[in-house]
């Protein structure tokens, strides 16, 4: 039995570790909901770099973030980059109102299952926030990026 569990473990570990972006990896096509509950496919931003950031209405470094993300979205062209939040939380409504409150006016997308969201999971996020930046031609260049790297690298 023990035997089992142990190739379980292992087959598991191995297909999650694939499954997770990396370096040089393509932007995932990933449609999820945005404020107003339509689908949003984040490859549609390819062009441009975007920014993808995983947060949580709970996460008091997250909501920080915000405020950092929100001076680099007014400060860089909206023709250059493009910034996606995706909220894991399981509240919509506590997202919503986190958008409200931080005023938050760049893209906002939820995959509403915690941790166990498969876009976090596909990425990769183990801990919040979480920030992926993508070339125009759609390839991952950084994870984690400051904001003074990610302007370094856009302009």
């Amino acid at each position: 039995m023990k035997k089992i569990v142990i190739v379980f473990f292992l087959i598991a570990t191995v297909t999650n570790s694939k499954a997770q972006i990396k370096i040089d990896d393509a932007i995932p096509s990933i449609t999820l909901k945005n404020t107003t509950n339509n689908v949003v496919d984040i490859t549609s931003f390819k062009g441009k770099y975007v920014l993808v950031d995983f947060w949580a209405s709970w996460c008091a470094p997250c909501r920080l973030g915000n405020k950092k993300l929100i001076q680099l979205h007014n400060e860089a062209s909206s023709n250059t980059i493009e910034i996606i939040g995706i909220s894991i939380d399981t509240d919509r409504n506590k997202w919503l109102k986190a958008i409200e409150k931080d005023k938050i006016k760049f893209t906002q997308l939820i995959d509403p299952k915690g941790f166990d969201a498969n876009t976090a999971i596909q990425f990769g996020v183990d801990e919040l926030p979480s920030k992926y930046l993508f070339n125009p031609e759609g390839i991952l260049i950084a994870k984690n990026p400051s904001e003074e790297e990610i302007l370094k690298l856009i302009k």
